[in-house]
């Protein structure tokens, strides 16, 4: 028996949990994470696919809604099966030291790719408030190469707090991270009260604009959907990671990072529910995909 084994069945008494127990739960998680992760990698692959054929919505919001994909699919591809492995380190023999570095590669993208998920539905709710506020002057004002630039700055602050968590100590980048989320969190939600108010007074000065009002509040709605799910699957990981989760049960940290990544499997789901263009898109790409197949 090595010493990361003893050193894992020891936390587990800590904890309050046979060896048994915890293989178990270790093992029903990593099973849990490798369907997630089938699910996130097609689903998010089909959006990517179906957001090209869609012309209604704007090419520089598009673009963000593209950025949330890919995240979403990196999730998929990279981070949930990480963690798996994790998870089944327990049932087979691993080095140690190869444990050492899947976990600082899970913790790594994890945060990188949470971070840009996070920072990139921020940049949305500031979207949907711009066109909102600016009416016509939008598409002059939020133009694709600024949102370009917005994206690579999101993926730079990012990958600087996964590399914070490499060079310095966990607890740092957990805090970084935290406060990093909710002062996105607190920005959406400004930013859609602000929105909502705006409509509000659209509707009642001009009555010519209440469709095209009507037609912004739905995509307001969707885009809050997807906002609302987020904040919903991340707020209990980064709790935990702000606090000591290792003096907590060990099924409560485990259940927050798997609701985490889950957030990557919703998503398409949420695009496919809330939004029209999106899902008749999809549905397109899915009969030419099974017309090609035959």
């Amino acid at each position: 028996m090595n010493n990361f084994t003893r050193q894992s069945i020891l936390l587990a008494r800590q904890r309050k949990l046979t060896p048994s127990v915890m293989l178990d739960m270790a093992v029903s998680n990593a099973a849990l994470n490798i369907f997630l992760s089938i699910t996130a990698t097609l689903g998010n692959c089909l959006i990517l696919v179906a957001l090209q054929n869609v012309s209604s919505i704007h090419v520089a919001s598009k673009l963000l809604f593209q950025c949330l994909a890919v995240t979403d699919l990196g999730v998929g591809l990279i981070t949930q099966p990480l963690y798996a492995a994790l998870e089944l380190k327990g049932a087979t023999k691993v080095n140690t030291n190869s444990c050492i570095y899947v976990i600082k590669a899970q913790r790594s993208s994890a945060l990188i790719l949470c971070g840009v998920s996070i920072l990139t539905s921020a940049a949305i709710s500031v979207d949907r408030l711009l066109a909102v506020v600016l009416r016509q002057r939008y598409r002059q004002v939020v133009t694709l190469r600024r949102v370009r630039v917005l994206t690579i700055c999101v993926w730079l602050v990012s990958l600087s707090i996964g590399l914070m968590d490499i060079f310095l100590t966990h607890h740092i980048t957990n805090v970084v991270a935290g406060v990093t989320m909710i002062l996105c969190v607190l920005f959406s939600l400004f930013s859609y009260s602000i929105i909502f108010v705006k409509l509000r007074q659209h509707q009642a000065q001009v009555q010519d604009v209440i469709n095209e009002d009507n037609q912004m509040e739905e995509t307001v709605d969707s885009i809050a959907w997807i906002q609302l799910t987020l904040v919903i699957c991340y707020v209990p990981f980064f709790v935990c990671l702000m606090i000591d989760h290792s003096r907590g049960p060990l099924i409560v940290y485990d259940f927050t990072v798997t609701l985490s990544l889950f957030n990557s499997s919703i998503n398409p789901v949420l695009y496919c529910w809330k939004m029209k263009e999106v899902r008749q898109a999809v549905k397109e790409t899915v009969k030419s995909l099974c017309c090609s197949s035959n």
